[in-house]
């Protein structure tokens, strides 16, 4: 029976996203959908055990799930048969919507479809990630629950809430057009790239990563690329991502200590992502020569992932990706990272003269990489004393337990450095 189970739960993993695509075309409806698939693993947990796995799972649940969607639609129509809106037919029967006219549809269309509702600009951001990961990562509300570090209950609840907001929105279950899709297609890509970054720099816990968080965001995005093979910057962001998921292995030390980049054994960054990488880069610069923001952070990672040796990277071509991301997408955090690539290609001096520049920027005031950054800036101009006061403001301000640990050393060492 374990094993059956286990079984059930992979192909569950690999149908659920195609399954609840289909259905919430079918029902137009993305809670609906869900409601109706978890009915069909239900009967495939009641019935695989006993026959055995079918042949195509997909379809076998597409089946049971579509003839309950037809026995809901009919009861509903049972009980409102006074309503002319219901669909009645000329003879005065009431019909249940023609799925098999629907069933035929392009199945890629239906996830794209998924993908542009879950992440919709009506949800929060925490309802469109926790939405994106339950009905395209198949992940259940515990597993969600315990990637953010979050209870179960607050994960069920911005479900519950996003589902709400959607029906009550009236949102249409379409890929969108014009300039609406290229709104709607940034809120797909801004909820992908949170979860890979929620994975790769965890903001609270024990560990400075989340590798499975990673793992999910990359699955998303290849899915998004592929669905979207038009889109330079769909191709821009998992070029992005694998770029950085290339490095994971090197991210840590054997303690699970966190190794910063220019720390790190490149022999242990994954080939295999980086040639990855660098494709989707070259495909998005096909697509579009100018690159937007997603593209120009993956140009800036190849840089890091063309240079075998700390020493060999062009730190002055960085600067210049820098200097276009803030023309087009500009915030203080992408002002910080410029002063870092500034500091490597010109001197500490100069990079420290930016950080100082940007000491008085509200979005950064409890922003830890601030006094990290220029702690790392004081320490290489010699300026210790200053360097380890920073390293603690930077320990204090972290939320990440690796991390403050970590800045809390850098700490030690500067002020030993000062004596």
């Amino acid at each position: 029976m374990h094993d059956a189970n286990a079984s059930i739960e992979a192909v569950w993993r690999i149908e659920s996203t195609r399954l609840i695509a289909t259905l919430a075309r079918m029902v137009r409806d993305v809670g609906l959908a869900e409601d109706l698939a978890q009915d069909a693993l239900v009967a495939a947990l009641e019935q695989w055990p006993q026959d055995g796995i079918p042949h195509s799972p997909g379809a076998w649940l597409l089946a049971v799930a579509k003839r309950r969607a037809i026995d809901q639609f009919r009861r509903y129509q049972r009980l409102d048969r006074k309503r002319d809106d219901l669909g009645r037919a000329s003879n005065g029967e009431a019909t249940a919507p023609d799925f098999a006219d629907l069933i035929d549809d392009d199945i890629g269309d239906d996830v794209l479809r998924l993908m542009f509702v879950a992440c919709h600009p009506v949800l929060s951001t925490e309802g469109r990630v926790a939405l994106t990961l339950r009905l395209l990562g198949g992940l259940t509300t515990d597993e969600i629950a315990r990637a953010f570090l979050v209870p179960t209950t607050t994960v069920a609840q911005r479900i519950f809430r996003a589902k709400r907001t959607l029906a009550e929105s009236g949102a249409t279950f379409e890929v969108p057009g014009g300039d609406e899709r290229s709104r709607r297609l940034a809120s797909v890509l801004e909820v992908v790239y949170l979860i890979f970054n929620e994975g790769y720099a965890a903001t609270a816990g024990d560990s400075w990563m989340r590798s499975a968080l990673c793992d999910d965001a990359l699955r998303l995005g290849r899915m998004l690329a592929a669905l979207a093979p038009e889109e330079p910057e769909a191709a821009g962001l998992i070029a992005l991502m694998e770029l950085q998921a290339s490095r994971l292995r090197a991210r840590v030390g054997p303690d699970g200590a966190p190794v910063l980049l220019l720390d790190q054994d490149r022999r242990r960054w994954d080939r295999l992502l980086i040639r990855r990488g660098l494709a989707a880069l070259e495909r998005a610069q096909q697509l579009r020569p100018a690159m937007g923001p997603y593209s120009l952070q993956a140009a800036i990672a190849a840089c890091h992932a063309r240079a075998w040796r700390p020493e060999d990277t062009d730190w002055e071509r960085i600067v210049a990706l820098y200097d276009a991301l803030v023309q087009i997408s500009p915030s203080p955090v992408v002002e910080l990272n410029r002063a870092v690539a500034v500091g490597m290609a010109f001197g500490p001096a100069a990079g420290l003269a930016l950080v100082d520049a940007l000491a008085g920027e509200p979005a950064l005031q409890h922003y830890h990489l601030l006094p990290s950054v220029r702690g790392d800036l004081l320490s290489k101009l010699g300026r210790f004393a200053e360097a380890g006061r920073e390293f603690e403001r930077a320990a204090i301000m972290t939320t990440n337990a690796a991390e403050r640990k970590l800045n809390a050393d850098r700490a030690a060492m500067a002020l030993e450095k000062a004596v």
